[in-house]
């Protein structure tokens, strides 16, 4: 299935664009999307251990199982005050 990441911050920057669409097998998990962005877009390797997602507006750990519809942002972590 194809899958479109909306990417943030450090992330975008390091691609140089956003969405980044990749394609996944049927029943993929957000490991496995890490995976296919990471595989796509070198520039996010360095950062690929601490890459947030987020599934339709809510944070997603690597078993979430994807669905074709599914909005997915991923985006390193952001810290602040």
């Amino acid at each position: 299935m194809k899958i479109s990441v909306q990417l943030f911050a450090a992330a975008k920057e390091a691609v140089g664009y956003s969405p980044l669409e990749v394609n996944i097998a049927d029943n993929a998990r957000i490991a496995d999307l890490r995976d296919a962005i990471v595989n796509k877009a070198t520039g996010l390797l360095p950062m690929s251990d601490n890459l947030l997602f987020a599934v339709n507006n809510q944070y997603a750990g690597d078993d979430c199982l994807l669905q074709p519809n599914d909005e997915v942002a991923c985006f390193p972590p952001v810290s602040g005050g």
